[in-house]
């Protein structure tokens, strides 16, 4: 019978509350523009992370982006000190957009109402 909450996944947790407050407070790269960890995903042998990100202005994202890769390596030190495991996990980092997309499509879907409301009254 599988575990309902595994330990990758509670791993991934831990991982993304440490990520959070090392980002925030402990890396000084002018690149960074306050990224969000939105999610970690860790694999089921616990060698791999991929952490999901966001940034306010999408124009940023390449920089952080860059950023945060040359930076895995401390972050990833960092993780396995506060985290006590035997195993850290290599991060990678990728840039989620999809908030930047529900905008836009929500615009969309907004106009094309708007559209037809104006239709429907002529």
């Amino acid at each position: 019978m599988p575990k309902e909450y595994p330990r990758s996944d509670r791993l991934a947790s831990q991982i993304q509350r440490a990520l959070a407050s090392l980002v925030q407070s402990g890396l000084k790269d002018p690149r960074l523009t306050m990224p969000s960890i939105l999610e970690v995903q860790v694999s089921k042998d616990l060698s791999h992370a991929r952490v999901f990100f966001s940034v306010l202005d999408a124009a940023d994202a390449a920089d952080c982006l860059q950023a945060l890769n040359r930076a895995s390596g401390f972050l990833q030190r960092e993780i396995g000190k506060s985290l006590k495991t035997r195993i850290t996990p290599k991060l990678s980092f990728v840039y989620d957009d999809t908030d930047i997309r529900g905008r836009e499509l929500s615009d969309l879907i907004d106009s094309a109402v708007a559209n037809d409301k104006v239709k429907a009254n002529q």
